[in-house]
């Protein structure tokens, strides 16, 4: 269950590397019990985040704070409550998947348990065969089953499905869902945005180097637009030109029949106009995550094509 517990928190993060600046101004809260759901478009800084976080790299501004440590400075103590998966998992080619998960088990002071065979059960690995025989699927569990092995209050997944098929996906989201009923708290990036709204408590839109939106999906479906499909008695001819109203659609030459999507803000005068039109079959789909993002990412290009 969440609580107002701060446990991972940038506040206007910066990174550079040379001219190039890669981070300009990151600001993430992660609490207890919650899931981070963080997206990216390309080379946005998702990346240099999570490895500023991690204390892998230093930050050039700003700060990065891990149960209120500094992300930097306090890394190894840090680490002793966190597990983390990268998206890309590179594994000691003559150790077996077995050993690989007990060696990375016992550098986190850890030891294989009951917990561990169950995880390698569910998800179908062989831990005899070598990591050098390995799809890059097998290499992601060796990785999950580590973490997913540990009792710690923070766990950070960069792509952690990435390769999986879709049944260990589901797999991965219902052990998601236990940490957090557990009280954990979870960051994951994913470019799966489908993964993302199922599992994501708040979410937050990384472009580059800047966090442009964050919060909950429910509170950002505002931002973006319903898709409505009707059929009604009456001709839906006043649509065209309503505000809000866009991508409008007729499937039929009466125009009784129509698609179109509508801002969020203006579905209450929309409903009024359709039902003055005798409504036939009605069906309207709330904003997907996937709507936002590609939102986002219209909105951004566009205004760049301005400049």
């Amino acid at each position: 269950m969440m609580n107002n517990e701060i446990v991972l928190e940038t506040k206007g993060l910066q990174k550079s590397f040379g001219k190039f600046q890669a981070l300009k101004d990151v600001n993430l809260q992660l609490h207890r019990g919650e899931v981070l759901g963080f997206i990216r478009t390309c080379a946005a800084g998702k990346s240099t985040t999570i490895r500023v976080i991690l204390g892998l790299i230093k930050a050039s501004g700003g700060s990065a704070t891990v149960f209120g440590k500094d992300a930097w400075k306090q890394s190894v103590a840090i680490h002793q409550n966190l597990a983390y998966v990268p998206g890309d998992v590179c594994l000691w080619p003559n150790l077996t998947g077995g050993q690989t998960i007990d060696l990375l088990l016992h550098m986190s002071g850890k030891k294989r348990t009951a917990t561990t065979e169950a995880l390698i059960q569910e998800f179908k690995l062989d831990t005899s065969k070598k990591n050098r025989t390995y799809s890059k699927g097998n290499r992601q569990k060796v990785a999950l089953i580590a973490a997913l092995s540990t009792d710690v209050d923070l766990y950070v997944f960069d792509e952690p499905t990435s390769g999986l098929d879709p049944l260990n996906e589901v797999i991965f989201q219902q052990h998601v869902a236990e940490l957090k009923r557990r009280g954990k708290s979870v960051l994951l990036s994913s470019h799966i945005l489908s993964e993302v709204e199922k599992m994501g408590d708040t979410i937050a839109i990384i472009r580059e180097g800047k966090v442009i939106e964050t919060g909950s999906l429910a509170s950002m479906q505002h931002l973006t637009r319903n898709t409505v499909a009707v059929q009604t008695q009456q001709p839906l001819s006043d649509l065209d030109g309503a505000t809000g109203v866009y991508q409008l659609q007729f499937s039929n030459d009466d125009q009784t029949s129509a698609t179109f999507s509508v801002d969020s803000d203006k579905v209450g005068a929309i409903m009024t106009l359709l039902a003055s039109k005798q409504i036939v079959t009605l069906k309207t789909t709330p904003p997907t995550l996937e709507d936002l993002f590609l939102r986002y990412y219209a909105t951004n290009e566009s205004q760049k094509v301005g400049e």
